[in-house]
């Protein structure tokens, strides 16, 4: 494991995933919480995703000869990850630069009704985020919306993978996931 992937986990370990009994977005009761919003939105959290997200990204393009145009997916927990790794890409390389978009839960209520926002147009291949999956539906979703909107998904980049049956869904789809973590890896 790299340094920068060390530092992240400890981080997440730190601020993002604590153990008991919980009730997820699910529905479901698990006996682990994951909230890698506090560590996304931590400058030094955000740094380390950013790097260990585009050296994992970068490898994938580079090994699949990839041509991706903008990294993005659902409002919150994709957020952060995803300006992460798109800064990190323009300073690392800015001809390969990952424009950032974001999807709304809902198309917004006035002006253009977009779902989509920030720097998305109808065509670009794309790189779908997700902070933790757990079951799938919210990356599901984001690839629902980008589909619709006349994007193509190269694969999907998450955070943690819970190992719940969220992959499996995703990659049901056709979409590739690349787990920076899973449960295993966090926790063994």
């Amino acid at each position: 494991m790299s340094d920068t992937a060390a530092a992240l986990k400890a981080l997440l370990l730190d601020k993002s995933v604590r153990t008991g009994t919980f009730t997820l977005a699910s529905g479901k009761e698990s006996d682990l919480y994951i909230d890698c919003r506090v560590t996304a939105l931590d400058p030094f959290g955000a740094n380390l995703i950013g790097r260990f997200g585009w050296a994992a990204v970068r490898e994938k393009i580079n090994t699949e000869k990839l041509k991706i145009d903008a990294i993005g997916g659902m409002t919150l927990g994709a957020d952060p990850i995803s300006l992460a790794v798109g800064m990190t890409s323009a300073v690392a390389n800015p001809d390969e630069a990952l424009q950032v978009f974001t999807v709304r839960k809902e198309p917004k209520g006035h002006g253009r009704g977009k779902q989509i926002e920030g720097n998305f147009k109808a065509g670009d291949t794309v790189i779908v985020v997700d902070d933790v999956i757990t079951t799938g539906g919210s990356t599901l979703k984001a690839i629902d919306v980008i589909e619709r909107e006349g994007g193509k998904v190269a694969f999907a980049l998450v955070l943690v993978d819970r190992e719940e049956g969220g992959r499996q869904a995703i990659e049901e789809r056709g979409i590739p996931v690349l787990a920076l973590f899973s449960r295993a890896t966090l926790l063994g």
